[in-house]
């Protein structure tokens, strides 16, 4: 896939997983599209992983409606490993 590809897919994807995700993910729309095409990634990996059996590290997501999906659900899985990270103590 293309740099502008991976640009869209994860646009489209980062910005519905922060409307999906309850609560305040802050970053602007730099932090949306790389939280997305880190999701595409995770996303196609763990895809991978149940249809193969294998996990293939760097597999990601197309630019199509499954794609997108797969992408979504590793930008949830990115925004909650974030959080997890970045949480501070009160």
């Amino acid at each position: 896939m293309n740099i502008i590809a991976w640009v869209i897919l994860g646009l489209i994807a980062g910005a519905i997983a922060k409307a999906i995700y309850p609560g305040d993910q802050g970053g602007g729309i730099l932090g949306t599209i790389v939280l997305g095409i880190i999701g595409a990634f995770v996303g196609g990996s763990l895809f991978s992983l149940l249809n193969t059996g294998n996990l293939a590290i760097g597999s990601a997501a197309s630019l199509s409606i499954p794609g997108v999906f797969v992408a979504v659900l590793g930008a949830i899985i990115a925004i909650f490993l974030w959080g997890l990270f970045t949480r501070r103590a009160a």
